[in-house]
């Protein structure tokens, strides 16, 4: 029996499916261990808001670099591979970090040090999204099926406990990896093996079609514009309010479940909807939670007779990764107008653009802070600062005509001829 039949039985039990659904519900459990370093970064290191919120934007600068990931991933084999072995990099990388979070000495650990450790794990999750993205577009042309899933994670552990069990799941993706042959994905081949300066001009050129640039432009847009609070909230949460961390947590799993049932509310019954209507419909989603997180700030779910605990266990998860949900439908939009041979390389843009504007909101957010008064011990002004957050929620619907409709596209052809 040859190795490619007999390894795990990858090839008997659809081994896209055990690479995309294993690689997804890893980088969905990412989430615990950065909520580990979040109390980690106030517990032990005494970090004020801002500085918190800080750390957490600059963690995200590898995440801006994916169009070079996607560019070489998209150009490089290895060993006639070019999306496998980068995923097994990437969660290579991220064992390696949080691995050595969880090991090293309390004493002996220091803002710069923990920096530079969640930096080199946001460079292996950017190399593993950036394949597993590409891997999507390309099993998204021969098939309608969506394979995007998100992971699910049941239970809260210790800052230190997070870290370990992450590095663990890292490392047991790497291993996971490394035994598939990308040949057994059955991928679409791609037409063109040019170098990487060709894969820069086919990019340019694929950047250049409106239906493609707008719609990208208003994605980061509506993201970028909005300041968040993440920050000063989860201050406001566990120091304020003194909610105890395994209601975060908990919290956290709620907003992992929600996207998991998004994933297939959206496969089952709202992929017929037109991207742009879908898309518009959830930023008015986030502003309405966002208007919720004012009315917790303000006390008035508290005076309903809701306790704080309980609103921030169902709800402040959710926010969190609603963020998230409008990535779902504009990633098959620029799915089915990206030209074959770029997948990887447009995919990576796409999640470089928002990276980008993630990493602008919070910048936003740090001086919207300071703005408003907010302090580690004075969130007087915390109200003030949310009705600004949900106002500029709301900024982007003005320019929903960018995001890319086919429909309306077809209509205008005709209308023409």
């Amino acid at each position: 029996m040859s190795r490619d039949d007999n390894i795990g039985g990858f090839r008997r039990g659809n081994p896209i499916k055990w690479l995309l659904g294993f690689g997804y519900f890893v980088q969905g459990f990412r989430g615990f261990p950065w909520l580990g370093a979040n109390f980690f970064l106030t517990d032990e290191l005494h970090v004020n808001p801002s500085v918190l919120q800080l750390l957490q934007n600059s963690a995200n600068i590898p995440m801006v670099a994916k169009p070079v990931y996607g560019i070489v991933s998209d150009s490089v084999y290895f060993f006639g591979q070019h999306r496998i072995p980068y995923i097994a990099f990437g969660a290579l990388l991220q064992a390696i970090s949080w691995l050595a979070i969880a090991f090293l000495s309390r004493s002996n650990v220091s803002i710069l040090a923990l920096s530079l450790y969640l930096l080199l794990s946001n460079l292996g999750a950017s190399l593993v999204e950036v394949a597993n993205d590409a891997i999507v577009a390309e099993a998204g042309k021969q098939k309608s099926s969506e394979t995007q899933s998100s992971g699910i994670a049941i239970k809260t552990f210790s800052a230190q406990s997070t870290f370990l069990v992450f590095g663990i799941l890292a490392l047991l993706q790497f291993l996971v990896s490394i035994n598939i042959r990308e040949k057994s994905l059955n991928l679409p081949k791609n037409p063109s093996l040019a170098g990487i300066g060709k894969h820069i001009s086919d990019l340019s050129k694929v950047l250049r079609k409106p239906e493609i640039s707008y719609s990208i432009a208003w994605i980061a847009l509506s993201t970028a514009v909005v300041p968040v609070l993440t920050g000063t909230m989860f201050f406001y949460q566990t120091k304020f309010l003194k909610i105890d961390a395994s209601y975060l947590g908990i919290s956290k799993v709620f907003g992992q479940i929600a996207m998991l049932l998004w994933g297939v509310a959206y496969n089952r019954w709202l992929k017929s909807i037109r991207p742009r209507k879908l898309i518009a419909a959830i930023q008015v989603t986030i502003a309405v939670f966002v208007i919720s997180d004012l009315l917790f700030v303000k006390g008035v779910y508290r005076d309903l007779g809701v306790p704080d605990s309980v609103y921030v266990l169902f709800f402040s998860g959710i926010l969190e990764t609603l963020f998230y949900f409008k990535n779902l439908p504009f990633t098959v939009l620029m799915v089915r107008v990206c030209p074959p041979g770029c997948e990887g390389s447009l995919m990576a843009f796409v999640m470089s653009a928002i990276a980008l504007a993630f990493i602008v909101s919070g910048s936003f957010g740090i001086v919207l802070a300071s703005f408003v008064g907010v302090t580690e011990g004075d969130f007087s002004g915390f109200t003030r600062g949310l009705a600004v957050e949900a106002i500029c929620v709301g900024i982007p619907l003005i320019l929903t005509s960018w995001i890319y409709d086919e429909v309306e596209t077809k209509e205008k052809i005709k209308k023409k001829e």
